[in-house]
């Protein structure tokens, strides 16, 4: 048996570890307040369920992170305040995000989580906390999943150009 081959749980987080839990527990606290803040402008009620199922997504995965980081005696980034909930029609109409606007917005954001995902399994040398990683990136590649097909059933996906000439074969 080689050098960290007992239980990962046992084992110590290297530097990496330390900082891709830390910045991803940061990263997902503010994306949880956006979130919520993005439930008061939103009008769709199919948006609405999404967004939702992502801020209760951030919440299950803040848990696992801070436990990990709290076992290991590494303090846990600010965590912002709790948005409160509005009326949306006491949104003036030129101060309020637009359903699409959200949409597109979290999309990018779970885009983002994928690469973030990745990369901290790559640097992971805990296998459970590659696995946990791992977990993260599937759970955001499926909400990603369903945002593209919301973003398309509303007709709020506006494609790049797309290239319609091919070579011709020979």
């Amino acid at each position: 048996m080689g050098i960290l081959s007992g239980n990962p749980q046992s084992e110590p987080l290297h530097y990496g570890e330390v900082y891709a839990l830390w910045s991803y527990l940061a990263g997902s606290k503010a994306m949880k307040a956006s979130y919520q803040t993005f439930l008061n402008h939103i009008g769709d009620k199919d948006l609405r369920h999404l967004i939702e199922e992502s801020i209760q997504t951030c919440q299950n995965e803040e848990k696992r992170v801070e436990e990990i980081l709290k076992d290991n005696g590494i303090g846990l980034p600010p965590t912002p305040p709790e948005r409160p909930l509005a009326d949306l029609e006491s949104i003036p109409p030129g101060a309020r995000f637009l359903d699409n606007e959200i949409s597109y917005a979290v999309s990018a954001n779970h885009a983002l989580g994928l690469v973030t995902c990745s990369g901290a399994m790559g640097n992971c040398i805990r296998e459970d906390i590659a696995m946990m990683f791992g977990e993260f990136h599937l759970a955001k590649a499926q909400l990603g999943a369903r945002f593209l097909r919301l973003n398309k059933e509303k007709g709020w996906l506006i494609p790049p150009p797309l290239h319609m000439q091919k070579p011709e074969e020979e």
